[in-house]
Formats: structure tokens, sequence, C-alpha cells
């Protein structure tokens, strides 16, 4: 459990100590892949708490994620039609369902453990 926040902490200490810049160019490249791969990890978020977690498709599903959403992105900018958007959209719907499934879950554990502590 340490290793993730380890991780955060340095990504954020990085982004804040160093002035490296990502050109205004590839913000859509980037946004639509931060985007696949914050929806990747509430995905396994989910599947921890369902205990139906699979490291191996925790991994194939964040990269495939991202090579396909910023693959949409680039083929989109050649045709001059904005695919990036189906990524966005696509990402946002299942970020919301996995949020309120893991949403679900944690009431439905907090309720049965406050139901245990009364009797």
């Amino acid at each position: 459990m340490w290793l993730p926040l380890l991780g955060l902490v340095i990504g954020i200490l990085l982004g804040l100590l160093t002035d490296w810049r990502i050109p205004s160019e590839y913000a859509n490249y980037l946004s639509i892949a931060v985007l696949a791969a914050f929806d990747t990890l509430i995905g396994g978020i989910r599947a921890h708490l369902q205990n139906i977690y699979d490291e191996h498709v925790f991994v194939s599903g964040f990269f495939f994620n991202i090579i396909l959403a910023t693959s949409l992105a680039f083929l989109g900018v050649h045709l001059g039609v904005d695919l990036y958007l189906a990524a966005v959209f696509a990402f946002g719907v299942r970020l919301f369902q996995n949020i309120a499934v893991i949403r679900r879950i944690l009431l439905t554990k907090w309720l049965e453990s406050r139901q245990k502590n009364r009797l």
C-alpha cells in the first residue's frame, strides 16, 4: 500500500520542484492519457474491493487504454476531427460508473460494520 503513495508523493514533488513544461500541441494527448490512466486506476480499486483484481488485467488495461486513447487523439488530429472527445466520453462514463460502484461497496461495508458494533 505504501508504494503507490510513495510514487504519488515523488510525482507531486517532481511536478512542483522542476520547471518542466509540456508543449501545448501535446496537451490533448497528455490529457487523454492521464484520463485513461485514471480510469484504469479507479477500475483497479473497484476490482480490488470486489475481490476480482488481477494484476495482469490491470497492467495490460493500463497500457492498452493509454495507447488506444492517444492513438484516437493522434488520428483525430490528422483527420481534422476531434476523436479524442469519444475517448473522453467513454472514460468519463466508466469513471462515474466505477466510482458509483466503489461508493456502494464502501457504504455497504460501513453499514455492516455499524450494525455489528450495535450487537
